[in-house]
């Protein structure tokens, strides 16, 4: 199984950004897919989860400004990013369980300029 992330970028505080995880590998099915986010010299940390049947959890510090969502049919993952904040700078890493294992994405580098 390999995940792709993709849609990081530079943008302003108060923008924008969507997040894309695809998976491939000949899936069946992904259980839990999940977003952390690893900001400059902290650890990794969890932002958005998603189960197979679309139940959704943030952490508190992204509640009211990102959507997780999944589309199963695609095997592909998103993050909408609105509002973004400059502590919102991190590298993006997408996760997926499969088979009862774990597989992470390469991440994608998410920068907000104040």
């Amino acid at each position: 199984v390999q995940l792709q992330a993709s849609g990081g970028g530079l943008v302003q505080a108060g923008g924008s950004l969507r997040l894309s995880c695809a998976a491939s590998g000949g899936i069946f099915s992904i259980d839990t897919m999940r977003w952390y986010g690893q900001a400059p010299g902290k650890q990794r940390e969890l932002v958005a989860a998603i189960t197979s049947a679309g139940t959704k959890n943030y952490a508190d510090s992204v509640k009211g400004r990102f959507t997780i969502s999944r589309d199963n049919a695609r095997n592909t993952m998103y993050l909408q990013m609105n509002s973004l904040k400059p502590e919102d700078t991190a590298v993006y890493y997408c996760y997926a369980r499969v088979m009862s294992r774990n597989y992470w994405g390469q991440g994608t580098l998410v920068t907000v300029s104040s």
